[in-house]
């Protein structure tokens, strides 16, 4: 019996699937590694391909990391917009709903490592850092000053900066991340991490909100 179609099949599906695992493999080493001292050895290593393969793909490390963060964090980040879109509750639900789905997605995730890679390493890749904030950071911005200022609009939070605050509402989030992936293995004083959101998020409601509830 010839299997020779079966065999064919097989290696598309495997030369299909290799900018995927390419990709996996990336995002394990930039964040154990760091985007810096990752190399494209190692990723192809890991891959399981060569490094020609790699560049088969992917002109070079930062494509790979645009890349990276096209295929991990943007999908959450569409899903977040559109959950926005079609959210019929009160501003303050949505922004608690949006934290939460962030921290199970990502806080909680292999990809929490991203944020601390690109705190650490941004001024010495500009082109990496301007991609990161263009594709990932203004726009969870917007999508949080777009939720606060229908909150001001409608009266239910008070009338502030919906700059500062949206920074306001990010900032403990972003910290807990880069603790918890770079100071926490360290720290004899363990805090449990839901419960600090929870606190975070009743605080912050507890300042903008016109009617404390």
């Amino acid at each position: 019996m010839n299997n020779k179609p079966n065999d064919n099949n097989r290696w598309r599906r495997r030369k299909e699937s290799r900018p995927g695992e390419i990709i996996e493999a990336a995002l394990e080493l930039f964040v154990a590694n760091g985007f810096n001292a990752t190399r494209l050895e190692e990723v192809a290593k890991l891959a399981g391909v060569s490094k020609g393969t790699v560049y088969l793909y992917f002109d070079s490390k930062e494509d790979l990391f645009r890349a990276v963060v096209q295929q991990t964090i943007i999908p959450e980040i569409e899903k977040a917009e559109q959950r926005a879109a079609e959210f019929r509750g009160s501003q303050r639900e949505l922004l608690t709903l949006l934290i939460q789905n962030w921290w199970n997605v990502v806080g909680k995730t292999r990809l929490a490592g991203i944020p601390k890679l690109m705190i650490s390493e941004a001024t010495n890749f500009p082109e990496v850092a301007e991609y990161y904030l263009d594709k990932v950071v203004n726009r969870v911005r917007k999508l949080i000053k777009n939720s606060i200022l229908i909150g001001i609009e409608q009266g239910e939070f008070k009338s502030s900066d919906p700059i500062i605050t949206t920074r306001l509402l990010v900032a403990p989030m972003l910290f807990a991340v880069i603790w918890e992936k770079s100071l926490a293995p360290f720290d004899s004083e363990n805090y449990d991490l839901e419960s600090y959101i929870q606190l975070h998020l009743s605080v912050f409601f507890d300042g903008i909100s016109l009617n404390n509830v």
